[in-house]
This record gives structure tokens, C-alpha cells and sequence, in this order.
């Protein structure tokens, strides 16, 4: 990739032939240097066309991530955020951590266009490509310490599904603790992931980096990379979306969550949560972090949002990011 592949790809983002002689003479540069920027475009996944007297042009438009646009999609509100975007970054967790290691203001957000070692859950990588999936990171400062933030993952979850809803996603499902799915022919398939990063003490002040991956618009070859069954918005409402309007949506939405969470906890949204809880009442298998699996039935979460399962020896809890959970049919 070379400086000048994304003002190109904001020129081709239109999904019209643009001249490379034209565009050479744009940015005052030589059409090598334009065939370098488009062949760094393709080295990320961008399928580009050319064509003899046409010129390049993209498979098809392309949005990308403005921080004018999303602060203009906030409206009145975008004060209260501080929003920063980015071409390409290999994770905007470990971005935003070492920011808020620095003191990086509350309410922050980063968001890439793509994410080249974006991060899941127990060291998974969250697959990422240019215009198909919406990636960030955002910045909430808590006053109360690390211990009393049990439920924050399912809180955001929560937020993500109110984002979705006006969206006209209204099928997606929480997955305890951090997924979003959408069921289709009895087959789970995962919408979005969130990952969460604290920073400070226990009992003092701390910040959570929350990151969030979505699936936009995933292609064929995008979705064989993925290691389970997943989906895309587009699959759901058959439509494009613009990133920088759902992100808008979606920080909103975050802000007012979190706050309701710091103020009341989680209890207060647990209703919610519940509401749109995928294995409710369901036979399940839990993985534990050393690989035991234990077979029970999902009776949703308790008031600090650990799950409560039952089994052949009673009633058992498990804490947020100690167990992964499936389906066991």
C-alpha cells in the first residue's frame, strides 16, 4: 500500500471509470505512481478493473469511514464524542489502549476502514475486509473499578441490538457473552463480536476499550475465511448500508447503555438482555478454559450477568470470559 491507495479508493469509490492519466494529474504524480496505489488497493482485497482508454473503476461503490460524515450523522450530539478514523491499523484495540494508557478523552472512538490483525476472544483474529465489515474501538471511562463491571459485555450487546433494530434487523439474538446472531434454518450465524479490554484498578477509577466487529456486506470469499457459521446486515435486509450512519447510531446508542449501566448496573438492563437471549432454556455445552466441556441447560443470566446453567449436579454459574458456549444440537 502506498499513500496515495485511499484518495484513490475515495475517487473510485463512486464504482465509475475514473482516468489514470486524469487522476495522475490530480494528485501531480505519474500514472506509475497511480498504478502503485491501485495495486496496493488490491493487495488489500479490492478488486479493481481496467480498462484500455477507461481508465480504473471498483466491482462495485464502496463506502469508507469519514470522521466528517460520522460526526455529521451524530448531529447535535458529536461534541460529546471524540472520533477518530483511520485507513488501515492492525488492531484499534491495541490503538485505543495505548491512547488511553496516555489519557485519551472519555467517550472516544476509533474506527478503521480495514483492520489487518483485528482481535476476537481467546486470541482469535476478527476477519476484516475493505467495505464489508464496520470495525472500532470505543473509549468509556468508568469511576468505579474493574470488579464492579461484571455485565459490561452483555450491556453492549444490548446497545448493538437497539443500533441493529433501526436498522430493521430485528432477528438478531445475544449469545452469552459477547456475540450477535441471526438464526437462519435452525443454524446459528454470527452478525457481530465484541471484545472488551479494561485498564485501572479494581476498586478505583478504570476504562474499558470496546472493541466491536460487524458484518456489513461479507462476500463469498470473505466468509470462507470466517472458522463458523456467519452473516451479514445486508443478508438480513437485503440492502447496502452506510457505515458512517450505522456507526453514528451505534455510538449513540452505546453512550446512553453505558450510561444507564454505570448509574444502575447491569440488573437494570437485564430484562432486556434476556429478551434476546439466544439459548434460553436450551440444551448446551460449555468449553471451559482448559477444555472441559459440560453439558447442562441455559437458564439465562443472574443479576451480575454470569450465566446460569443447570446440570446433572445442580445449578451452576460462570463468570464472563471464563467459558465459551454452543449449541449442543
Amino acid at each position: 500500500m502506498t499513500p496515495l491507495t485511499f484518495p484513490v479508493l475515495t475517487i473510485l469509490s463512486d464504482g465509475k471509470f475514473h482516468s489514470g492519466e486524469i487522476m495522475a494529474k490530480n494528485f501531480n504524480v505519474s500514472r506509475v505512481a497511480i498504478w502503485h496505489a491501485i495495486s496496493g488497493a488490491e493487495k488489500l482485497g479490492v478488486e479493481v478493473f481496467s480498462v484500455r482508454g477507461k481508465g480504473y473503476r471498483l466491482t462495485q461503490s464502496l463506502d469508507l469511514i469519514e470522521e466528517k460524515r460520522v460526526k455529521q450523522a451524530i448531529g447535535e450530539m458529536a461534541n460529546l464524542f471524540n472520533i477518530t478514523t483511520l485507513d488501515v491499523i492492525d488492531s484499534t484495540n491495541d490503538y485505543l489502549k495505548k491512547e488511553a494508557a496516555n489519557g485519551h478523552p472519555h467517550a472516544s472512538c476509533v474506527v478503521a476502514n480495514i483492520q489487518t490483525h483485528g482481535k476476537g476472544r481467546r486470541g482469535r483474529q476478527w476477519q476484516s475486509a475493505l467495505g464489508e465489515n464496520l470495525t472500532f474501538s470505543f473509549l468509556w471511562r468508568f469511576t468505579k473499578g474493574a470488579a464492579a463491571l461484571s455485565g459490561l459485555s452483555l450491556v453492549v450487546g444490548i446497545a448493538l441490538i437497539r443500533s441493529l433494530k433501526k436498522l430493521n434487523v430485528h432477528q438478531a439474538l445475544l449469545k452469552w457473552p459477547n456475540d450477535i446472531l441471526i438464526q437462519d434454518d435452525g443454524i446459528y450465524k454470527k452478525l457481530a463480536g465484541i471484545l472488551i479490554e479494561l485498564q485501572g484498578d479494581m476498586d478505583g477509577q478504570s476504562a474499558a476499550i470496546i472493541g466491536v466487529g460487524i458484518n456489513l456486506n461479507l462476500s463469498k470469499k470473505q466468509a470462507a475465511k470466517i472458522d463458523q457459521p456467519a452473516v451479514s446486515i445486508n443478508e438480513c435486509i437485503n440492502e447496502s448500508i452506510d457505515p458512517n450512519k450505522f456507526l453514528a447510531i451505534i455510538i449513540k446508542d452505546l453512550a446512553e447503555v453505558l450510561a444507564t449501566f454505570e448509574d444502575s448496573g447491569f440488573v437494570s438492563l437485564k430484562d432486556e438482555w434476556l429478551s434476546y437471549d439466544a439459548f434460553q432454556d436450551k440444551a448446551i455445552n460449555i468449553t471451559s478454559g482448559d477444555g472441559n466441556i459440560i453439558q447442562g441447560r441455559s437458564q439465562g443470566v443472574n443479576d451480575a450477568g454470569s450465566l446460569e446453567v443447570i446440570t446433572t449436579n445442580g445449578v451452576k454459574v460462570y463468570a464472563s470470559g471464563e467459558i465459551s458456549i454452543r449449541s449442543s444440537v
